[in-house]
């Protein structure tokens, strides 16, 4: 409404007798409240950067260091050893009637407090930043802490007691360490053993080799330069190389997608979903622009990076023909939103008050029946976002850059979020196996032309009320959407609610201005640009094979009592599968964080091991013999291997018992933590091979090794979705409300793409996703091969799948 006021808020018209001014009053009020509501976030900020430039101190602490000063000079004792008197001395003298010798004493105490309290503040900090550095508890076994780490763990308590905001452990957090050449090449190596035959791997061994001795160690200084200057040697150059100079579609190839509540739902009131989920997206904001989020903490005491929630709204990817920007405003009164082929802008605020969910549902409802048809080019026009990136560069600096088509497109680009209204149906039946992979797909790509790709996240709801998001990946990993997820849908559930008829709590108001048409002049050029983007993304999406299950036979619960981590028991799995489904491995991704460093984002476990392909290859022998029971297990050496892997171990059981097979799982698992372990605590491969890479092209350095290595595809990329990270509610009491996940394209056009959630004691949810293109491929059969390996990987350990 006050931005509706604000558009006649000042009118004039000329005249005989010169210019007439006409203002509007109530406009001029919603003026003056929004620039209330602007200051007092500004005041917000100034506050918060206070009270997180002093953390782990305080004003109340810095009081009590004044007023045990003040004491002791009362007392008659100089704690200060002298300094008190010497500041006196330094302040001017006779500056009028109230500079008296008692003001200059105060004003001194108080100089000397203030240093020493900052000085505290300093060495707790210093203090902080090393006792988080240390990681040697991430490599104790689980039960087996030892005194040292438990002493560790006291003191991280004792300095980090007092309540935090969201960014108030950012500058004690440890920089990401550059790992040694010999270290990262060694591991390398290590991980690609299994893969090559021994005239490959001595070819390789020979490239890594000259690399190590001549190239690396000038590559190496510029690097631990950069670790001293800049905040994060990795994550400045892992955003402009891998995400923003990327030239391909966003679709499918870089965004990906996350579930709802699938077993559960709180009404199919389409509007009525969106009414309070935005509601609670909004409040999610606000407490983010507050700082009063808890960090992130892993054990409850290790805090985690939470820079990447910054951008997490306002945000837009800005095409360029060369490399992307990643545009980011303070704030957004308003959301974006599609409805058969119509923009509309829908504001939130009413003045400075957030509007309530019934409110919002109107204007949601007042979208959804809106009659007018879309104008020419409209329809289709977010296909530009799903096509490349080159091409909408040049659209938009040609059709894009003034006039109404810039002011329709500020409104979504400068927009909190998108806001995607479809108007067919989704949702997850376990009767129908295919209604969780139609659900993925839809949320995926839609139909190219309905979702804003470019927005940080654009918000799904389907007619039946689910919902679902589509999230760009440059400004953030999966974690931090997933967090704002499990805020925004405990938050519906739990705390607004729906009436009996699935509707928003409380009364609309009718009074309230519509949503405002977004208009458009695309001439025939654009629309023919629009169309060529649209079909680009149609092949592409179309190209997709997208297999979403349940693992209903067992979850966290049975694979805790085979005495593994969960994760490493999925991953050997998956690789068993993959064997089972294409004969041979392949180079292996699974994503881990490195969120323990400040402004950490992800590193590579290369999953596949040569633990791992022993035991999958001692499994595949073991399923293909039927041998007499009284037989004895025998050795064969094995046959030299070939590229991608026939065969990956020195020996082969031919007929392994089952405790041989227990053996060998839990050293392929043993083995899969500990690489997890290294990733997490920034002891990886990949990133530090990158950053070498990028400093190579810089200098001009041509290295075959390194150009190798970063040209590797990676047929099986996998990650796992966290869940839980903030409590909402007792999954234990309310276990159907739970979310399937989410998961993302294949990264090579002949492999596959996997995300899993253990979610829960009893269930794992799987998507894969694959081209129909590859012939070698088939996101079904291998979500078969998942299945079967899981089991049979249980089978082993024979726990009974009741007592999970």
């Amino acid at each position: 409404m006050a931005e509706a006021h604000q558009a006649v808020a000042f009118q004039f018209t000329v005249t005989p007798d010169g210019v007439d001014f006409r203002l509007s009053r109530e406009a001029l009020k919603h003026i003056y409240l929004s620039g209330i509501n602007s200051w007092k976030k500004r005041l917000i900020r100034i506050k918060n950067g206070i009270l997180r430039g002093v953390y782990p101190g305080s004003p109340t602490s810095w009081l009590v260091v004044v007023m045990a000063t003040v004491g002791s000079s009362y007392c008659n004792m100089d704690i200060s050893m002298g300094l008190v008197c010497y500041i006196q001395r330094c302040l001017p003298a006779g500056c009028g009637p109230y500079w008296t010798p008692q003001t200059r004493a105060l004003l001194s105490i108080a100089i000397f407090s203030t240093g020493v309290w900052m000085m505290g503040i300093f060495f707790f900090r210093q203090t902080l930043k090393l006792l988080l550095s240390y990681h040697g508890w991430m490599f104790e076994m689980h039960g087996q802490t030892s005194h040292f780490t438990k002493v560790w763990a006291i003191c991280v308590r004792l300095l980090s007691s007092r309540r935090p905001m969201l960014y108030s452990f950012q500058t004690s957090l440890p920089k990401l360490p550059v790992p040694s050449v010999p270290a990262t090449v060694q591991r390398y190596l290590e991980s690609v053993r299994p893969l090559l035959d021994d005239k490959e791997y001595y070819r390789m061994e020979m490239l890594a080799k000259e690399f190590q001795d001549k190239t690396a160690p000038s590559l190496q200084k510029y690097l631990v330069l950069k670790s001293w200057w800049a905040t994060n040697y990795v994550s400045d150059w892992w955003e402009e190389y891998i995400y923003l100079r990327g030239r391909t579609p966003l679709m499918v190839n870089s965004n990906y997608y996350v579930m709802d509540f699938v077993l559960t739902k709180n009404t199919d009131v389409q509007a009525a979903r969106l009414g309070n989920i935005v509601h609670a997206m909004i409040m999610y904001r606000r407490k983010l622009d507050r700082e009063e989020i808890k960090p992130v903490m892993a054990l409850g005491i290790v805090p985690m990076c939470s820079y990447q929630m910054e951008r997490m709204f306002n945000t837009t990817r800005i095409p360029g023909k060369e490399t992307d920007i990643l545009q980011h405003l303070t704030d957004s009164r308003h959301v974006a939103v599609y409805h058969k082929g119509r923009y509309f802008k829908v504001w939130l605020y009413e003045g400075s008050r957030l509007l309530k969910p019934r409110d919002l549902e109107m204007q949601f409802q007042r979208v959804l029946d809106d009659p007018s048809p879309p104008q020419p080019g409209e329809e289709r026009l977010a296909a530009l976002t799903a096509g490349g990136r080159v091409e909408w560069a040049k659209a938009r600096q040609a059709f894009f850059s003034s006039g109404k088509n810039k002011a329709a497109l500020d409104a979504i680009e400068r927009a909190a979020f998108f806001v995607a209204l479809d108007e067919e149906s989704h949702h997850y039946d376990p009767e129908d196996e295919a209604s969780l992979s139609l659900y993925g797909k839809a949320l995926l790509h839609g139909n190219c032309y309905n979702r804003w790709f470019d927005k940080s996240f654009t918000l799904i709801a389907f007619k039946n009320g689910q919902l679902g998001l589509n999230t760009e990946h440059a400004w953030a990993d999966a974690p931090i959407i997933g967090h704002l997820w499990e805020f925004v849908l405990g938050t519906e559930t739990f705390h607004l609610g729906y009436t009996e008829t699935g509707h928003c709590l409380g009364r609309p108001r009718p009074e309230l201005a519509p949503p405002q048409r977004l208009q458009w002049d695309i001439p025939e050029q654009c629309q023919a640009v629009i169309e060529s983007s649209y079909q680009v993304a149609k092949a592409l999406a179309d190209d997709v094979e997208l297999y979403c299950f349940q693992f209903l036979p067992f979850g966290k619960g049975l694979i805790k009592k085979c005495r593994t981590s969960p994760d490493a028991f999925v991953q050997i799995a998956l690789q068993l599968a993959h064997f089972r489904d294409r004969g041979k491995f392949c180079l292996t991704y699974e994503a881990s964080m490195t969120r323990m460093f400040r402004e950490g984002r992800t590193e590579t476990v290369r999953s596949c091991t040569s633990e791992s392909t022993a035991f999958v290859q001692a499994m595949v022998e073991r399923s293909r013999m039927v041998r007499p029971p009284e037989s004895h297990c025998e050795v064969t050496p094995l046959p030299p291997a070939r590229s991608e892997g026939h065969s990956y171990s020195s020996l082969v059981y031919l007929c392994p018992q089952k405790e041989d097979l227990q053996d060998l799982f839990r050293k392929a698992s043993k083995k899969h933590q500990n690489m997890y372990r290294l990733a997490m605590t920034g002891a990886g491969i990949d990133r530090h091979l990158f950053c070498l890479y990028v400093v190579s092209k810089y200098l001009g350095i041509s290295s075959p090794f390194l150009a190798e290595v970063l040209s590797e595809p990676w047929r099986l990329s996998t990650s796992q979705i966290a869940q839980f990270q903030i409590r909402m509610f007792d999954p234990d009491q309310y276990p159907k409300h739970l979310g399937a996940g989410g998961g993302f394209g294949p990264v090579a056009d002949d492999g596959y793409g996997v995300s899993y959630m253990i979610a829960g004691e009893n269930t794992i949810f799987f998507h894969i996703s694959s081209k129909f293109s590859s012939s070698e491929t088939n996101a079904q059969r291998f979500g078969n091969h998942i299945h079967q390996a899981l089991l049979d990987i249980a089978d082993l350990f024979q726990v009974s799948k009741a007592d999970s």
